[in-house]
C-alpha cells in the first residue's frame, strides 16, 4: 500500500470521526433545546420572598395544580363548585382545560359529604373523566370542606 493511499485512508477515517462527533453534538444541542423546563404559572409579578409553594406549575406538556380549597359557606356543594371553578381558571391560565385533566385527588373533611361532592364533580371534566382518588382527612386548611388537586396536560 502506498503512502498516499494510507494518508487518504487516515484522512477519511478522521473526517468520518469528526463528522460523527459534530452530529452527536448537534443532537445533544437539539435535545437540550427541547428538554422540558419548569414554568410557574402565576398572575402578577413574582413575590419578593420565596413562597411556601406555587399554585400551578407547568413542566413540558404537564400542568400540576396544587390543592385548592374553598372557604365560604358551609355546604359541600358550594365548596366543591367553588374549588372546581378555581381549578378550571388555573388550568385555562396554563393553556389547558378541565377536559385535559388526567388525575384528580379529592380530600374531604367528612366522608359523609362524598355523595353530594360527586353530584357537583360529575360531568365537570368532559365525557371522559380523569382517574381519581378520594380520601377523608382529619382537617383541611381554612375550614374548607373539600380540597382538590389535579394533573393535566396542555
Amino acid at each position: 500500500m502506498s503512502q498516499n493511499t494510507r494518508r487518504r485512508m487516515i484522512q477519511g477515517a478522521v473526517t468520518a470521526v469528526a463528522a460523527g462527533a459534530v452530529a452527536e453534538v448537534s443532537e445533544q444541542r437539539a435535545a437540550a433545546q427541547t428538554a422540558p423546563v419548569k414554568k410557574v404559572i402565576r398572575k402578577g409579578p413574582k413575590p419578593a420572598a420565596t413562597p411556601l409553594f406555587n399554585s400551578t406549575i407547568q413542566y413540558g406538556n404537564l400542568v400540576f395544580v396544587a390543592g385548592v380549597g374553598y372557604h365560604e359557606g358551609n355546604d359541600i356543594r358550594v365548596h366543591t363548585d367553588g374549588v372546581l371553578k378555581q381549578i378550571q381558571k388555573q388550568l385555562e391560565d396554563a393553556g389547558s382545560s378541565m377536559e385535559k385533566v388526567l388525575k384528580a385527588t379529592v380530600f374531604l373533611a367528612d366522608l359523609k359529604d362524598y355523595p353530594a361532592m360527586n353530584e357537583v364533580f360529575k360531568g365537570r371534566f368532559g365525557d371522559e373523566p380523569p382517574v381519581r382518588t378520594t380520601v377523608s382527612v382529619a382537617g383541611l386548611p381554612g375550614n374548607s370542606l373539600v380540597e382538590i388537586d389535579v394533573i393535566a396536560y396542555v
